[in-house]
């Protein structure tokens, strides 16, 4: 049986309390960061790969079901916003389309040559990468993306939640998050999601910071769409050049971005 799979350590959930419900789930997840923490070699091989890639002007794909391909989604259109660069140099495709990221599809974890389908319209290279996320490690429509990525020649890892699964088999670099049962038997929207999740902020921000889109410890690049994230924006150039915050508001409207009044002011 999967590890995913595998019976919950607590019995009679119907018949805890609300307080023994949430001490528990809790409980298992302070568990989660140290299983991420044992895989982070494996997390580093696979950055060390995509950087040099993308640097060519490769991009980076997620492809996944259901909670994963939910999780690919919200990290991927999470970049452009944070760290300024295009909407389709990190991808998020979900089996089902982007109709699967509110309501279920049936079957569409299944189709074993949906994924090249749904990547084709992008005319990927041997720059672009394709990560597979998985719980179970065995989702039919991310085995099947990878394969046909090493096919053409595509840098392919994955992040899973079993051991010796066919995902890991059938990528370059894969990341195996073992998390041990869940707290609801087989609920991996849990546990599971909650290391995806992990691992995927570790992906994409290690491999933006290695991009040069981050300064110091400040998204330098990031979109203000908002009046938080311009007052953000202000601060951040009143931190760096000791400036005032009428200044640094000017500076802001002259140059556009943190970056620019920041190497404007410092040239």
């Amino acid at each position: 049986m999967l590890t995913t799979e595998s019976s919950s350590l607590y019995n009679n959930l119907d018949q805890m309390s609300v307080n023994e419900i949430l001490s528990s789930i809790n409980r298992e997840d302070q568990t989660v960061p140290n299983a991420v923490q044992k895989v982070i070699p494996q997390i580093e091989a696979l950055i060390e790969e995509i950087v040099p890639r993308m640097k060519k002007g490769g991009r980076l794909f997620y492809i996944g079901a259901g909670t994963s391909g939910r999780l690919g989604v919200v990290d991927a259109s999470e970049c452009p916003p944070t760290f300024g660069v295009p909407f389709d140099l990190v991808v998020g495709i979900i089996a089902g389309g982007d109709v699967a990221i509110r309501k279920a599809v049936e079957n569409a974890e299944d189709n074993w040559t949906q994924a090249w389908i749904d990547l084709a319209p992008y005319n990927l290279n041997e720059n672009d990468t394709l990560i597979g996320l998985a719980a179970s490690g065995r989702t039919p429509y991310v085995i099947g993306g990878l394969n046909e990525a090493k096919k053409a020649g595509l840098l392919t890892g994955c992040v899973v939640c079993n051991s010796g699964s066919p995902i890991a088999a059938a990528c370059d670099f894969p990341v195996e998050v073992v998390v041990g049962p869940e707290f609801l038997t087989g609920s991996t929207r849990m546990k599971s999601g909650t290391a995806q999740k992990l691992v995927l902020n570790m992906i994409s921000t290690s491999v933006m910071i290695r991009l040069g889109k981050v300064k110091g410890n400040k998204m330098v690049d990031m979109q203000m769409t908002n009046e938080k994230l311009v007052n953000r924006a202000i601060h951040m150039i009143i931190d760096e050049l000791g400036v005032s915050p009428d200044e640094a508001e000017s500076l802001l409207d002259q140059y556009g971005s943190v970056r620019g009044a920041i190497e404007a002011v410092r040239k």
